[in-house]
C-alpha cells in the first residue's frame, strides 16, 4: 500500500516528529478508505512504567510515576495516549487492566549491606523510590546516594516530602539535586555527578552498585560520558580503559541501566 510506504518513511510521532494527521495533511491527495487506513497500522503498543513502590512497604499496592505528555506541534495540541489516559480520564477507584513484565537485570544487590548510587532524574526516580522503600522495610544498613533532577524545584520535585524524610532520618546518606531552570545556567544531574567525582569513585571502590534510570536520548548519554571521565580521572586510566572498567561493572551486575 502506498500510504503504508509513505508512513514508514515519515518521521515518527512525538515532540520532534509527526503523527498520522500530519501525514495526511502533508499529502492531501491521499484519501484512503477508513477501513483500509486502519488496517495499515499496527495496534497501539503497551506503555511500560517502572513500579515506584515496594510491596514490603505498601502491601497490595503498586505506585507509578507518570509524566503526562502534552505539547503543541504545528498549531495543534498533542497528548500522550497512555499518560493522559491515566492522568485525566481514569476516575478514582476505577479499575485499569495492566500486566507485569519482570525486570531481570535491574534490582537491588542481594546483600542489604552493599552501598548503592542511584541516578534518576524526572520519572526515572520511580524504581529508586521503590528501592528506598524496600531498604527501609528490610532494615538494610547499606548506604544510599540519590541524584535527582527536574526543571523546577517548586513544581517538579517528585516525592519531595518522602525524600526529605529519608534524607533527614539517614536512609538517604546523600541526596543531590539538580533543578535545571531554577538559575540562569542550566544544571543537570550529570553536573552534580561530576561535582562529586572523588566521592563517587570512593563509593565504587567500596563495592557500591550504580544505577541509572531515565531518558536514553540525552541524559543517559551525558551521564555515561561523565562516569567514564570520573573513572578515568580518579582511577588514573586511559579513556579506553575507563570504558572497559564501566563495562566490567555492568558485566558483574554492579552497573545497571533502565533507560528509554
Amino acid at each position: 500500500m502506498i500510504l503504508q510506504a509513505m508512513a514508514e518513511g515519515y518521521p515518527g510521532a512525538g515532540p520532534d516528529g509527526a503523527d498520522l494527521l500530519d501525514l495526511l495533511e502533508s499529502f492531501p491527495s491521499a484519501r484512503p478508505p477508513l477501513a483500509e487506513l486502519i488496517s495499515a497500522f499496527d495496534p497501539l503498543q503497551p506503555r511500560l512504567y517502572s513500579i515506584a513502590s515496594s510491596a514490603k512497604h505498601v502491601p497490595g499496592e503498586v505506585h507509578l510515576a507518570v509524566a503526562a505528555v502534552r505539547y503543541e506541534k504545528r498549531a495543534r495540541r498533542r497528548l500522550g495516549v497512555a499518560s493522559t489516559y491515566l492522568a485525566d480520564r481514569v476516575a478514582a477507584g476505577e479499575q485499569v487492566d495492566v500486566f507485569v513484565r519482570r525486570s531481570h537485570g535491574f534490582r537491588l544487590p542481594a546483600s542489604p549491606d552493599v552501598p548503592v548510587i542511584m541516578i534518576g532524574p524526572g520519572t526515572g526516580i520511580a524504581p529508586f523510590r521503590a528501592f528506598l522503600q524496600e531498604r527501609r522495610a528490610l532494615g538494610a544498613r547499606g548506604r544510599n546516594w540519590l541524584f535527582f533532577g527536574n526543571p523546577r524545584r517548586r513544581s517538579d520535585f517528585l516525592f519531595e516530602d518522602e525524600l526529605t524524610v529519608y534524607s533527614r532520618d539517614g536512609l538517604l546518606t546523600r541526596l543531590d539535586l539538580a533543578f535545571s531552570r531554577d538559575q540562569h545556567d542550566k544544571i543537570y544531574v550529570q553536573h552534580r555527578v561530576l561535582e562529586h567525582a572523588a566521592e563517587m569513585w570512593a563509593w565504587l571502590e567500596d563495592g557500591a552498585h550504580l544505577y541509572l534510570c531515565g531518558d536514553a536520548q540525552r541524559m543517559a548519554r551525558d551521564v555515561e560520558t561523565g562516569l567514564a571521565y570520573i573513572v578515568a580521572k580518579q582511577g588514573r586510566m586511559e579513556p579506553a580503559a575507563a570504558k572497559a572498567h564501566l563495562a566490567r561493572l555492568a558485566g558483574e551486575g554492579r552497573y545497571q541501566r533502565d533507560v528509554y
